[in-house]
This record gives structure tokens, sequence and C-alpha cells, in this order.
């Protein structure tokens, strides 16, 4: 099996043109249909697939990190009279259910990053839709600021995949169109059961788009609105940071790298991942890169590579290792610093947690060495576990601590801090455990009795209570524990994104493997053939 690289530059970009003038840049969308994420396909009409989107989440990280200076980022297209027809449908037809489920989970949190950076970075999006906009292509556009459609007579917005595919909008187009929109539920429900789509006049007086403009005035229109919201941007980043490749080291059973490692042990279907503290304590000047970024970057790409490249890796062990002081003294450092790069700094972590609270996979914390570091930062990723081990020792070397990142920066999906979500539902207990660790570490025995640990044990029982619970963890159906984790992480008040992932994770699920789509005689199996799908007509 070949790994998947989710690192590019615009330099090698095949299916995006980016370009930048002042505050002002412009992303091109001119997929090469000869260059899909693998063979057996063709990307004809600027539809997309992974190869795509991974060119497209690149861009928009180095917007906020390499390009300080654009407020503005207008995403447009080259083809006559396509915007984007979608995620390419045969490539869906040929992917696998897990390929296809993680294929819509990594579209979205892209799309969320779009939006995260309109709405914490002051770099707003203006989607230029120069004709046909279809599935994944409109989706990317609800993910914009704003939204232009031309008036042509022709072209039109559509989610054709109901009527089309049997099968549901992917990245959350559903979910937009409701509540970030405001489209009234009826029109929606017109809208997403027409095939063709809906143009002209009704597209804009239904809400559906923001501007309808001719193909004479196209250009100056895009223009005027890009100035105009750019104009409204208060947030300033910077210094300019250029992002360096991870260049991890890649093996059959582990990647390496700098920070970062991810084992995988196929027999048993289980993993390791491993994080390690900072060498030294940040800076945030720009001049080199912080750990607090550095070991981020590594583990998004390593969840990445977990979700498409490790299917069948159910159970994942999470480590630390290293001077948990230093982990606490980045965070303060980063805390402190004043400049947009730090900002930017702190809204990468706070999206890659995102990721792992979202990657459909068990995750057990463990602190069962002296040099464990879940502290600060750190500790957000046994927060974020399943469950948490702690192993007791006699000297209480082994232990948390927490620092001004525990504080509610990094919330989750539901807008809860970590902690709030862990203890919903007692008011103030969160505040009483950051009290707690402002007087220093807490070690083991005293961590489960707060409610930090999951289960802490002596050297006699610890090592096979783990080998137990991992052992059975990993015999139990994947289907149902991708179910019941995203039921059970995601406690508290619903969202527009515990609503998009919660639906990836059950709908999405449910329908990509009901033959009325996917069996031998399901639509998206049919699409382009001549044969008609046919369905099964009972409700479930």
């Amino acid at each position: 099996m070949d790994p998947t690289s989710f690192e590019t530059h615009p330099s090698r970009y095949k299916h995006w043109r980016l370009t930048t003038n002042g505050d002002q840049a412009t992303l091109v969308m001119a997929v090469d249909g000869d260059h899909p994420h693998k063979p057996g396909y063709e990307l004809k009409l600027n539809s997309y697939d992974l190869s795509v989107d991974i060119e497209l989440a690149d861009a928009i990280q180095r917007l906020r990190f390499e390009y300080p200076e654009v407020k503005c980022v207008t995403i447009t297209a080259d083809l006559d009279r396509v915007f984007c027809s979608g995620a390419n449908i045969y490539m869906l037809g040929l992917s696998t259910h897990s390929f296809k489920v993680n294929f819509c989970k990594f579209t979205n949190e892209t799309r969320i990053y779009l939006e995260d950076a309109s709405a914490n970075s002051g770099l707003a999006s203006l989607a230029a839709c120069k004709g046909t906009t279809a599935g994944g292509g409109y989706e990317l556009a609800l993910a914009c600021d704003e939204t232009i459609l031309v008036d042509d007579g022709n072209s039109a917005v559509s989610f054709p995949e109901t009527p089309l595919l049997a099968v549901l909008p992917g990245t959350g187009g559903l979910t937009r169109l409701v509540d970030k929109r405001k489209v009234r539920r009826d029109r929606a429900d017109v809208f997403c059961t027409t095939a063709e789509g809906i143009k002209g006049k009704r597209a804009k007086d239904w809400g559906l788009v923001d501007h309808l403009v001719s193909r004479s005035k196209w250009d100056e229109v895009v223009g005027e609105r890009a100035k105009a919201l750019a104009a409204k941007q208060t947030v300033t980043r910077g210094p300019r940071f250029e992002l360096t490749p991870l260049e991890p080291k890649i093996t059959p059973e582990k990647i390496t790298y700098r920070f970062v490692e991810l084992s995988i042990d196929s027999g048993a279907r289980t993993g390791g991942l491993v994080v390690r503290a900072p060498e030294a304590v940040d800076s945030f000047d720009a001049s080199s890169e912080p750990w607090s970024l550095r070991a981020f970057r590594e583990l998004d790409d390593a969840l990445l590579r977990l979700r498409f490249d490790y299917p069948e890796c159910n159970v994942l062990t999470v480590r630390t290792h290293g001077d948990a002081e230093r982990v606490r003294a980045c965070d303060e450092a980063l805390a402190k610093a004043t400049t947009g790069f730090a900002r930017e700094v702190r809204l990468l972590q706070r999206r890659v947690l995102k990721r792992y609270d979202n990657t459909a996979r068990s995750f057990y914390a463990v602190a069962d060495t002296a040099d464990s570091c879940f502290a600060g930062v750190l500790l957000e990723l046994a927060l974020g576990a399943d469950r948490f081990y702690m192993l007791i020792d006699g000297d209480e070397k082994i232990a948390v601590s927490t620092s001004v990142a525990n504080g509610g920066f990094f919330t989750m999906s539901s807008g809860l801090s970590r902690l709030d979500a862990r203890f919903y539902g007692e008011a103030g207990r969160a505040q009483k455990i950051l009290a707690r660790g402002a007087e220093g570490a807490i070690p083991s025995e005293e961590a489960e009795q707060l409610g930090i640990a999951t289960i802490a044990a002596d050297d006699i029982d610890f090592e096979d209570e783990l080998r137990i619970a991992i052992e059975e963890r990993a015999s139990l159906s994947p289907d149902a524990l991708t179910g019941m984790e995203a039921s059970l992480r995601f406690v508290g008040p619903e969202t527009l994104e515990t609503k998009i992932f919660g639906r990836l994770s059950a709908w999405q699920n449910w329908i990509f493997t009901r033959p009325n789509s996917t069996g031998q005689h399901g639509a998206l199996t049919l699409y382009g053939q001549p044969e008609r799908p046919q369905f099964q007509w009972k409700r479930t």
C-alpha cells in the first residue's frame, strides 16, 4: 500500500492556482483530469477527489501563515460555464466505504477551517461561481462568506445527490443550508430534490446565493465584493512564517516525525501514538518554528494518515514523553505572545485537537512512565481520549499538570472546553481542577479521585488491566464503536459542527452502505450507465 501524502506546496499544485495581490488572493480551481488521487477515473468538469482537497487545505493554511497581508480570498474557476461539479462520482463508486466517509470528513474539516479563517483570522472568502455549481462545489461556496452566481440563464446551484445518487451532500451542505444560510426548510426540500438545481432570480430570492451578476459586469462586481469583504477585516496576522516540510520517516509499521510517532500492529488491529515534549521553550517571533506549531502539524499529519492508510487499526494508546514543565512553559509563552503568528499557532492547535476528537478510532491515553507529560496542551489529548489510564507509582512522579492552555481556548466542536465536557452538568468543577493544577502536578491517585483519570492502578494490576481493556476494545464492532464514540464525545449543546460530524458518523456511514445507493442496482453504482437504479421501497 502506497502511503497517502497530505503535504504539498503551491509549486506542486495540479488542481489549483494561488496568486496574491496586496490584501487580495485568488484561488482558481483548474482541476487537471489526468492527475487523480488514484488511477481509474478522470476528473472532468472540475470534479474533485482527495488530491484536489489536499491542495485546497494546504492553500488555506498557507494563506493564514505565509500571506498575513491577505484579507480576502476569492475562490473561482477558469472552466467555461462550470465552477465545480462536486466530488467525482466515479471516484466515489470505486472507493471503499471507509475511504468515502473519511474523504467526506476531511473535505468538511477543510471547509470548517475556511470558516474559522474568517471568524478568527481576518481572512474573508468569496465564492465567485461563473457557471454550474453542484454538490460539493456548492458546499464549498456555502463555506465562504459570500457567494456570487453568474446570471446567464443557464448556471445553477444544486445538491443533486439525493435524486441522482441516493446519498446525501457529504460535507455539511444540508446543515449549512438551513443553519448557516437560514434557507427555509420547505424551500431547501425543493432545492435538495431538484437534480438540475435552481438558478437566477429564484436562487437569489431563496437565499441560496448572495449576489446575481451578469457576465458583462462579472469582473467588476467580483472585484468590488472582494474589496468590500477585505475592508471589513480588523484582525491583523503576521509576521509571515513559511511552513517547512515535515518529512516523516515511513516504514510499514511506523511513521516517525521529530516530535510525533505513530506505530501500527496490524495483526492486533491496534496502534500507538506518541507525542514528545519540546526541547526548549518556544519563541513566537516567527524566526524559527516553535514546538507548539511543529508538533501539532505532525500530529495532524499522523491523524490523517491513520484515517486513510490504516482503516483496520481500531484502538490506539496515546502517550507523551518529556519535560512537563517545558510544555507548560511553552503554553505560557504562547498565551503571552501578542503577534498574529502566535494567534495562528493556537488556532492551528485547536483545529488539530478537533481533528483528534473527530477521528473514528478508540483512543486510550496512558501515563505509565516517570517522563509522561500530559501537561497543558498535551493534557488535552488525555481529556479528549475515550479513557485515561494512569500508573500509580510510589514516588508520585507520574502525574498530570494543567496550564493556561486548559482554560477554555481549545474548545471542542460543541463550544465546550474538554474539561467542561468531562464534567458536564457539574458547575464550577472545571475551575476547581484548574485551581488545583495551579498548585502543582497532580499524581495518579489524586487524578483519579478528581475525575481526570479514568482508572489509576498500581504496578501489580496496571499492565494486565490495560492489556485486557485494549484486547476487549479491539474485539468489538468498529461500526458500533464509531457510533458510540461520536455520541459520547460530544456532550452538551448542539452546534453546526457537531450536527455535521454526527451525521457524517451516523447517516453517511449508513447511507453509503445501503443497496439503494451502493448495491448492485444502486444509483451510485449505476451512475453513467444505461440501466436505471432499482430501489428497495421500504422506509426504515
